[in-house]
């Protein structure tokens, strides 16, 4: 069986080269952008395997919306889901004008579902420091998906913090 080293966002596909400016690629390290970045942080509590370093791009981090927000972005997305899915890429590229079309993938609903209700834990984030693992996380300063200073706040205690004040979620 395959070690898995980049889990790919929410509609992402093979996107990691876009985040080779900060990504590292050994046998020792895991990364995921968004909603891979949950994959990612599971994968490295879950395994037996060593892992020195876990980096997340731009972590899908919504336990300070409420599930009223919640609830709409479902009814959104089950309502149209290609129309939701471009309006999220929209944002997800702010502020950059480029094309990410060949990243696409149409997500899921199940997938959504587990982002937005997702519980980012204080104690499995201190249990991975514990095991020696060292945590990256990045983001962007003008990001249009989730809420960087908050999600900074939040993983300051745990992980090395890079906010890149002119980028937004795709960094």
């Amino acid at each position: 069986m395959t070690f898995k080293r980049y889990f790919s966002g929410f509609c992402f596909k093979n996107e990691s080269e876009l985040f080779d400016e900060y990504l590292i690629s050994n046998d020792f390290t895991i990364s995921g952008f968004s909603y891979g970045a949950i994959k990612a942080f599971e994968e490295a509590l879950s395994t037996t395997k060593r892992v020195d370093k876990l980096q997340l791009f731009s972590p899908a981090f919504f336990q300070n919306f409420d599930d009223k927000f919640k609830r709409t972005q479902l009814m959104y997305f089950k309502k149209d889901a290609n129309a939701y899915c471009q309006n999220f890429l929209a944002n997800v590229i702010y502020p950059l004008q480029t094309d990410i079309s060949k990243y696409f993938e149409l997500g899921t609903i199940e997938q959504l579902e587990e982002l937005l209700n997702y519980k980012w834990s204080e104690k499995k984030l201190q249990s991975l420091v514990d095991r020696g693992t060292k945590i990256e996380v990045y983001l962007g300063g003008v990001d249009k998906i989730i809420d960087a200073s908050i999600t900074r706040d939040f993983f300051k205690n745990f992980a090395t913090v890079y906010y890149i004040k002119e980028k937004g979620h795709l960094l």
